[in-house]
């Protein structure tokens, strides 16, 4: 695969068989299954009743598309101009900047109190208009950083993936708690149970995947740049919710859906754009 005007500042060496490992299998099926529990709690925790409310005064909604498609790419473009990144790098924290919201954007919403039935919503038309926006923002953003065809590398099974995953679990627990809501307590503390199971083996088997290497990765400028995108997506997406004066709810929901990306697109899309060599962990570490 021929790779276009991006700099390597690394030598890379990838542990053999990477990605192809029990371990890496492992983690793959952990995710899933931990992502599923998660949505399945989620939507045990929304409303018809909210859910039609959110859809015919969509205000929210339209607020929240141009926060997630208009403040974040550009958002991630410039960092990559202030800190003057590598265009791998650039190219990755642009195409970060490009994807929809992420799931854990519902549990962060959850976790700061935020309007659960909003959240779910704007991840999953984020991620259905992921499959227009995305090659368009990629196709505007990345000229100067990299010279192929940025949307043809759009992983649009990815994304229906994604819809699906959301949709069908959040559909099971909106239906449990309508008909069945004797289960839903049971649910609820059988889901944070598991999953915090689930996430002490996610970071055992991604210590033992990756290990010290990402240290080696995350220059300062970088991790900069990593931790000052969500940062400020979370701040322009509230001060654009305030400013159309949507209640409390919805602002801190808004703020975490667009701070928050969906990071397996942007991986995904690396990873069909450049040799594992580009982007794997450095040889030696």
């Amino acid at each position: 695969m021929e790779i276009h005007n991006v700099s390597a500042p690394y030598n890379f060496s990838l542990p053999l068989g990477f990605g192809k490992r029990p371990t890496d299998l492992a983690l793959s099926v952990i995710l899933v299954c931990m992502l599923l529990i998660i949505m399945l709690s989620l939507g045990c925790t929304m409303e018809f009743s909210r859910i039609k409310a959110h859809l015919c005064k969509p205000k929210g909604l339209a607020i929240a598309m141009v926060a997630q498609y208009g403040i974040m790419p550009l958002t991630a473009f410039l960092l990559g101009k202030v800190f003057s990144l590598t265009n791998i790098e650039a190219l990755a924290i642009l195409i970060c900047g490009c994807s929809p919201g992420g799931n854990l954007s519902n549990i962060f919403s959850l976790a700061v109190k935020g309007d659960m039935n909003l959240s779910i919503m704007m991840t999953t038309c984020s991620t259905f208009c992921a499959l227009g926006m995305m090659p368009l923002l990629l196709f505007i953003y990345s000229k100067g950083i990299y010279d192929g065809d940025l949307k043809d590398k759009v992983p649009y099974g990815g994304i229906m993936l994604s819809l699906v995953m959301i949709l069908i679990p959040c559909t099971i627990g909106i239906f449990l708690k309508s008909k069945r809501p004797q289960y839903v307590p049971y649910i609820k503390k059988g889901g944070m149970i598991i999953v915090g199971l689930l996430s002490v083996a996610i970071l055992v088997l991604s210590f033992i995947t990756v290990g010290k290497s990402i240290m080696f990765v995350m220059t300062p400028h970088l991790l900069a740049t990593s931790s000052l995108m969500p940062l400020m997506g979370f701040v322009f997406g509230y001060l654009l919710s305030a400013l159309f004066c949507l209640n409390a709810q919805c602002r801190r929901t808004v703020s975490m859906e667009t701070g928050i990306q969906n990071v397996q697109l942007c991986a995904t899309i690396l990873n069909v754009t450049f040799r594992p060599e580009v982007i794997g962990p450095p040889k030696g570490k």
